[in-house]
Formats: structure tokens, C-alpha cells, sequence
């Protein structure tokens, strides 16, 4: 490992302070998040932890080139785009209240329904047109009353 330049040692332990306090602060509810997502039970969710700490390490990796973006929110759509990417292996619900349902509709679920994205930023995020969120949300919402 390389001596670390002084010069930057101030900035980067503000950086990590900044970083350590929004992860205090929004950890909690972006893990609940994820575990909505892998539909593993609450004191057991090391797939949810898993996708948390990549969605973290990237937002902590581009910190200084965030510019005014809410970080809850760029980490909120890398956890949700990884989901994407990985959600072949999700498929199975493990018991969770949204294991009746596929990993595109638990993912438009909790963006739509528990963080509230706006269905145009979901489908932007998600590359789908507004009407089919609005129709994949109907039916997950029918599914889960059918369900419950």
C-alpha cells in the first residue's frame, strides 16, 4: 500500500464523516428496503445486508460527484437496479409478506408503495413505460389481498 497523500487526509475524513452520518440515518429504512425485495424474514436477511453494502459502496465511492443528488435516493436506485440484475436469484419467496409475488413486482411494489417513488421516476429507473408499472402495481396489490 502507498503512504496516502496528507494533503487530501482532511477532506477524506469529512467525506467519511458525511457518508457515516447518512448511513446512521438512512441504513434502517433501505434495509427494510432490501429485505421487502429478498423477502427474507427481518433477523435474517443476509441477501438484503449483501445488496445494502454494494448499494452503499458505490454511493460511497461516488460521494464527491453526487452534486446536490440525494444521496438516499441514488442509493435507493442502485439497490434497486441490482435487484434488477440479480433477481433470477430472488425468485423463490422466502416467507416474506411479498414472497406471493415476482421479483419486477416486489421491486415496483416497494418503490411505488413503501418509498413512494413516482411512477414515472419507477419506470425510468426500471425501463418500463408508466402504464405498466400502474398495471404491475394493480395487480401486485390484488395479489397480496388475494394472499392475505
Amino acid at each position: 500500500m502507498r503512504e496516502s497523500n496528507h494533503g487530501h487526509h482532511g477532506e477524506n475524513t469529512a467525506r467519511t464523516r458525511e457518508f457515516n452520518a447518512f448511513v446512521a440515518g438512512a441504513s434502517g429504512r433501505l434495509l427494510h428496503a432490501a429485505t421487502l425485495l429478498t423477502t427474507e424474514p427481518a433477523h435474517r436477511n443476509p441477501l438484503a445486508q449483501a445488496l445494502l453494502t454494494a448499494a452503499l459502496a458505490h454511493t460511497y465511492a461516488h460521494w464527491d460527484r453526487l452534486r446536490g443528488e440525494d444521496p438516499y435516493d441514488v442509493t435507493r436506485a442502485d439497490l434497486a437496479t441490482r435487484f434488477a440484475r440479480t433477481a433470477w436469484r430472488y425468485h423463490r419467496g422466502r416467507g416474506g409478506v411479498l414472497s406471493a409475488l415476482t421479483p419486477q413486482e416486489r421491486l415496483v411494489v416497494v418503490l411505488r408503495l413503501y418509498e413512494g417513488v413516482a411512477e414515472e421516476q419507477t419506470g425510468a429507473l426500471l425501463g418500463l413505460p408508466e402504464e405498466r408499472i400502474r398495471a404491475v402495481c394493480a395487480r401486485s396489490v390484488s395479489a397480496l389481498r388475494a394472499a392475505s
